[in-house]
């Protein structure tokens, strides 16, 4: 076993013609445990457990080398008909971005429909998403942290286009920034 294998540094995102992309799922949809990828070990950390009765209405992620404008790993917002285990890679295909303000700070969501998930073969564009979806995503990221005094703003969902200009732009800040501090 590689003691040294980081989720965020060492896998390939891979970002290809077809619109495909790696992402590392850090939280199971359906969880009330908010866990994120240690920066500096790799390892899988307990932020917090939501302060309210809610649990993630979707499973959630990163996209490896890249960095957001949070100055964090570009978030993905992971559909399928599962709870996907953290910690767990897969290609998916980008349908589309969620744009979002938390705390003053941009922080987009990529969302993403896995290429091994059968059910979602027929997602190809952001219109192909039920309105119910966008509805009950952007209402989860409007109340999760209410509770925690913090205000989150979700401004936008864009499709496709958009949503490989902020991939682009997050890894040009990741080899940029990151990979500049050796």
């Amino acid at each position: 076993m590689n003691l040294h294998f980081h989720p965020w540094h060492h896998i390939n995102p891979d970002l290809d013609a077809a619109a495909t992309i790696t992402a590392v799922i850090e939280i199971a949809q359906g969880s009330k445990a908010k866990y994120e990828i240690d920066k500096t070990t790799g390892l899988l950390r307990l932020d917090r457990v939501l302060y309210g009765a809610t649990h993630y209405p979707i499973n959630y992620g990163i996209i490896p080398q890249t960095l957001g404008k949070d100055h964090d790993p570009l978030d993905a917002l992971v559909i399928s008909q599962v709870p996907l285990e953290p910690l767990s890679q897969l290609r998916g295909r980008i349908v589309g971005v969620m744009r979002m303000v938390d705390n003053n700070e941009v922080d987009d969501k990529i969302i993403l429909a896995p290429i091994g998930d059968a059910s979602l073969f027929h997602i190809k564009v952001i219109e192909d998403l039920p309105q119910h979806f966008f509805s009950e995503i952007k209402h989860f990221f409007e109340v999760y942290k209410q509770l925690e005094n913090k205000k989150v703003v979700v401004q936008e969902f864009n499709g496709l286009s958009n949503a490989l200009t902020i991939i682009k732009a997050a890894m040009d800040d990741y080899n940029k920034i990151i990979c500049s501090k050796g």
